[in-house]
C-alpha cells in the first residue's frame, strides 16, 4: 500500500507569519504600557534607579525576543532576490545583538548603583549564555554568509547547523525572557492587579510569538 501523500499549502505560511507580526506588535506595545505607566519609564541616569533596570526588559524583549524572531522569519515574509533577504536577516539580527548589550549594560549598571550581586539567578545564566552564543553565531555567520565568506562546500554544510542553531538560540531568548518575567513579577510582589495581567500577558504573547516564529519557519515552501 503507498505511503499517504500529506500536503501543506503554501498559503498556510502568509497568514501564520502575519499573526506572528502581529504578536509582536502587541508585545511590543504591552513592554511600553508596563514600563512608563505603571513602573515611571527608561533612563539611563536617574535617582530612581527602577527607570535604569527598565532598560533591561525593554531592549532585550525588543532586540533578543521581537527583532530577533523577525530576522529569523526575513526569508519567509520578505519577497526578493535571497540576497535582499541575506541583507535584511543580518541587519536585524545585528540590531537584535545591539540592543542586547545596551540591555545587559542597564542591569550591571543598575546592580553596581544599588550595590548588589550581579550573575546569581537561573535567568541571568541563562541569559549571558544566550547572549555570548548569540554573538558568537552572528560574527561566524557574517564572515561565513557575507564577507569575505567561505568556500561553497564549507557553507552548505555549516547552513543546516547555523539554522538549527539559530532556533535554539532563540528559543533560548524565550526562556531567558520568561524566567525574567517570572523573576521581575514576584521582586515586585504582584498579585492581582492591572499590573500583573500586564505582565502575565506579555510573557503569554511572548509564547505564543516564539510558536508562530518557529511553526512559520518550519513549514515547507511547497507541497510534498
Amino acid at each position: 500500500m503507498a505511503a499517504k501523500r500529506i500536503s501543506i499549502h503554501p498559503r498556510w505560511v502568509l497568514p501564520i507569519t502575519i499573526f506572528a507580526h502581529l504578536l509582536a506588535l502587541a508585545v511590543f506595545i504591552l513592554v511600553l504600557v508596563w514600563l512608563l505607566h505603571f513602573r515611571e519609564g527608561l533612563s539611563f541616569d536617574s535617582d530612581n534607579k527602577g527607570k535604569i533596570f527598565n532598560l533591561h526588559p525593554f531592549f532585550m524583549l525588543l532586540g533578543f525576543i521581537l527583532f530577533s524572531g523577525e530576522a529569523i522569519m526575513a526569508y519567509r515574509t520578505v519577497r526578493g532576490v535571497r540576497r535582499t533577504q541575506k541583507l535584511l536577516h543580518l541587519i536585524l539580527h545585528l540590531i537584535a545583538l545591539v540592543a542586547g548589550i545596551i540591555g545587559i549594560y542597564a542591569v550591571f549598571k543598575f546592580h553596581d548603583e544599588i550595590e548588589s550581586p550581579n550573575m546569581y539567578t537561573l535567568h541571568s545564566w541563562i541569559g549571558l549564555s544566550t547572549f555570548i552564543l548569540f554573538g558568537l553565531q552572528w560574527l561566524f555567520a557574517f564572515f561565513s554568509f557575507w564577507y569575505p565568506k567561505a568556500r561553497t562546500a564549507i557553507r552548505a554544510r555549516f547552513l543546516p547547523w547555523h539554522a538549527v542553531l539559530g532556533l535554539v538560540i532563540f528559543l533560548m531568548a524565550i526562556v531567558t525572557a520568561e524566567t525574567g518575567l517570572v523573576e521581575r513579577f514576584h521582586f515586585l510582589g504582584l498579585v492581582r492587579s492591572q499590573e500583573a495581567l500586564i505582565v502575565n500577558f506579555i510573557g503569554l504573547l511572548v509564547l505564543l510569538f516564539a510558536i508562530a516564529v518557529a511553526v512559520g519557519v518550519a513549514l515547507p515552501k511547497t507541497t510534498y
